[in-house]
Parts: structure tokens; C-alpha cells; sequence
């Protein structure tokens, strides 16, 4: 989605965010101050000197994409392509999730469409479409291991405003409808889907109990199956969710049998943009249950006096037991208690406990991150930038320096969708508008130090 263009500086001492699955995200944000000293010719564009990184970006013959040299990306699914006859690639590509296909080496690409109430329509067959006024909705992609695209199809449409979502430990994408309605509704919106990435389960029903509101991330713990979510949303700002199932073991459709929604408040503390020290432990959290989680009259932000509040949280993590979830900016002008670039929390279910990780102010190089993978090499990462002006891949690496990966040399539209195959040799990305996606592959393993 669409934000400001602000750096990554960290302000204080930033403690380390460390998260197990397939690395650890520390670098990226340990980069911060480095990467706000940076001058033009120290990798942020075309050929010149890169400290760290794969090395200087070099600038593509096509003016689609460049890359450092060695690597090279393959490009499909464009925007109004045909699937079929008489059926177009939707546009707005968003979130993304990569899978096994099955018993083969292939890889399932389900992948959003942030698009509401206008935009390349999906077609899809009726029992795959939720509401047929709306223009959102998923596509599923199958690709070898060359990266090269076998087969495409609508996964689920009617939806609105697909942004981001999640993977499920069982194996399929929540995608969140980032909105709470659009003026050409037939149904109901801001409700998170469940997509099969096999294809054999995904119905277009509304996962209820997970809330009606506008949804940007998700994050589970596998061992509890306890969901956390984002909402970004403004007159009130969003909240913090938590939903507890009634279900105990996990699995598609496990969520339709109920359970509790909660928002998160601390006392005292009304606004999280108001904590500015890294390494702050807010230990008194509370979870208050949503009393309406269907919205059905009021937004479900609107159903506390006493809540905690954040401007624009976006981005869900989990790991190392905790969950991390990301504010990228808070502005007074905009209501907020404090400013700030960025802000990265931690909570820990076992301590129920909530720590400031990281705290950004303007300036620097490269802009707040919107979609981040972890990297399967040297515990890097790599984020898509989502701000004003050119737009990059942003990698760290393990010695804690940012550089540019790739740049969309096409236009200044944003990247998204970021996540590698499952056997590490692909990263997969999408451009958003006019949506694209992109199999970039190379020399992973000369992961810079």
C-alpha cells in the first residue's frame, strides 16, 4: 500500500530482532543507521560502488529490472495477459506466498489483487466468486524449477482489496481484504479468505470470526494455532488483534468453527507512537474481546472507549515464539501522539509481555519496508520498498549492511509479494502496477558478508 517516502535511521539503541524460522531479520533493521550515511555512488542506483551487497546494480538493457551482475529474472503473469480466452491476468499484484506442488518439485505462486471497485475483473468459474461486483481477489501460478510459468489460474474472486495476509502452518494463504466496503458492494467486505494453494478446498466464504475490519497482515503460532492480525485504518487508528480458536488442531476451514477475537490494550498506554525507546517492555498487556466482530454497525476500532491505538501497522512476522508486528509511520498531523519513521514490536505470549524493538526517524536511503522474506542464505533478508520515487529490493546482509538488490527500472511503482521458493533457489516478486510477477535467480550462496 501506499505510503510516504521515509528512511530507515534507528533512533537509540536498537535491540536485536532475531527470528528463527529460516534466518533472522536483525540485519535489516541493524542496517539502519549505516544506510542513512550513504551517499549517491554507495549503491543506491545503477553501476556504482557497493559496500557489501552482490555488487553494483546493472542497468537492464529492457529497462525492466536491474540486478547485480550474474543474476537474472524471468518475467510473467502481466497484467491483462490472457489465462484463458476471454479471461485476463488481473492487475495490483500484492501478497504473495510460495508452496510445493504436491508430490512434484514445481512451485504454487498465491498471489493478491489489490484492486476494489475497479481494475481487470477475475474471471473465475461461480463457485470460486464471493461477490461479483467487487475486483479483487487471488490467482494461483504454477512454476518448474526454472521458473518458468506451467500454469495460472484464478484462485478465488469477488473479493476487495486484497493486500497482504499470511501462510497457515497447515499449508494454505489467508488473504486479507484491506477495506471495510467499496460503493458497488453486493456483500459485505474487510474479511480474510482462505485459499488452497492445491486447489481441491477453497470456497469463497468469509472466515467470520477472524473479524471484519481493514486487514492487512496475519501471523500464527503453530503450536496454540492463535492468529495475530493488523489492521491499518484511520479516525480511529487500527488496533492489535489476537484470535483464539475454538478448534484445536489446525487445517483448512479450522477457523470457521469459532472462537474469541480480542484487540490488545495496554493501560496508559492509549497510543503506541508514544513509546520511543528501544528495548521498552510494556508488561501489563492486556486482550479485550471484540464485541461485535462482524462490524455489523460499528467498525470494530470504534467498540472500545479504552484501546491501544497505532497509525499504519502493516507488516506480521512470527517467530522465535514471539510475534512481531510493524507501525511503518506515525505523524502528530495526523492525529498521532508522536512522530516516527517506523516502528517494529515484539510480543511474547509466554511473558505477555510487549517490547519497542526498533524505532525509525526520517532520513536514509531506502523506505519503510511493506513485505519482507527471510533469506535461506547467511540469515539475510530481503524487503520490497513501498514509498514515493524508485523503488528497490532491499537486501542486508549477515554484517549488518544495506544494499540495493534489485531496482524497478520500469516506472516507480512498488515491489510486493516477496518470498523465495522452498528449496531457496528462486525469489519471487511482484511489481505492482502494471502488475508483473518476476522469478529472479543467481549466485544466492556468494551471500555478501
Amino acid at each position: 500500500m501506499d505510503v510516504s517516502r521515509r528512511g530507515f535511521v534507528a533512533g537509540g539503541t536498537a535491540s536485536a530482532l532475531s527470528i528463527t524460522l529460516a534466518g533472522s531479520l536483525d540485519t535489516v533493521f541493524a542496517t539502519s543507521a549505516e544506510a542513512g550515511t550513504h551517499g549517491p555512488g554507495h549503491g543506491h542506483g545503477h553501476g556504482h560502488g557497493v559496500k557489501g551487497g552482490y555488487g553494483p546494480l546493472i542497468p537492464d538493457p529492457e529497462g525492466v529490472l536491474d540486478l547485480p551482475k550474474g543474476f537474472t529474472y524471468k518475467v510473467f503473469s502481466a497484467e491483462g495477459e490472457e489465462i484463458a480466452p476471454g479471461q485476463p491476468v488481473p492487475g495490483k499484484h500484492d501478497g504473495m506466498a510460495a508452496f510445493r506442488a504436491g508430490k512434484h518439485k514445481n512451485t504454487l505462486l498465491v498471489r493478491n489483487h489489490e484492486q476494489g471497485g475497479s481494475g481487470t475483473k477475475p474471471v473465475a468459474p461461480a463457485h470460486l466468486v464471493y461477490d461479483p461486483a467487487a475486483f479483487g481477489g487471488t490467482t494461483t501460478l504454477e512454476l518448474d524449477r526454472d521458473g518458468d510459468l506451467v500454469n495460472q489460474y484464478v484462485s478465488l474472486a469477488g473479493t476487495a482489496t486484497n493486500c497482504a495476509g499470511g501462510r497457515t502452518p497447515w499449508g494454505t494463504w489467508l488473504t486479507c481484504e484491506e477495506t471495510e466496503g467499496f460503493s458497488a458492494q453486493t456483500k459485505t467486505h474487510g474479511w480474510v479468505f482462505e485459499v488452497d494453494p492445491q486447489g481441491r478446498h477453497t470456497r469463497p466464504e468469509p472466515i467470520k470470526p477472524l473479524g471484519r475490519f481493514a486487514h492487512e497482515a496475519v501471523g500464527i503460532d503453530p503450536r496454540t494455532n492463535i492468529c495475530y492480525l493488523t489492521e491499518d485504518a484511520s479516525g480511529p487508528f487500527g488496533l492489535f488483534y489476537r484470535f483464539k480458536p475454538r478448534a484445536h488442531r489446525g487445517g483448512y476451514h479450522s477457523y470457521q468453527a469459532g472462537g474469541t477475537l480480542e484487540a490488545m490494550y495496554v493501560p496508559d498506554v492509549p497510543d503506541l507512537s508514544a513509546v520511543q525507546e528501544p528495548g521498552t517492555v510494556l508488561r501489563n498487556v492486556r486482550w479485550l474481546p471484540v464485541p461485535d466482530p462482524s462490524a455489523a454497525t460499528v467498525s470494530t476500532r470504534k467498540q472500545f472507549d479504552k484501546i491501544t491505538r497505532s497509525q499504519k501497522l502493516e507488516g506480521v512476522w512470527w517467530g522465535h515464539r514471539c510475534v512481531y508486528f510493524v507501525a511503518s509511520y506515525a505523524e502528530r498531523g495526523s492525529g498521532a501522539a508522536a512522530d516516527h519513521a517506523g516502528q517494529v514490536w515484539k510480543y511474547d505470549p509466554l511473558r505477555n509481555s510487549l517490547e519497542l524493538e526498533l524505532i525509525f526517524k526520517p532520513g536514509g536511503q531506502f523506505d519503510s519496508p511493506d513485505n519482507i522474506t527471510v533469506s535461506p542464505y547467511g540469515g539475510g533478508v530481503i524487503l520490497a520498498e513501498d514509498g514515493d520515487g524508485e523503488q528497490y529490493l532491499v537486501g542486508a546482509t549477515r554484517d549488518g549492511e544495506a544494499f540495493p538488490f534489485a531496482r524497478n527500472a520500469f516506472n516507480d511503482s512498488e515491489f510486493a509479494g516477496v518470498t523465495f521458493s522452498e528449496d531457496g533457489k528462486t525469489l519471487y516478486a511482484n511489481r505492482q502496477s502494471p502488475g508483473v510477477t518476476f522469478a529472479i535467480q543467481g549466485p544466492w550462496n556468494r551471500f555478501p558478508h
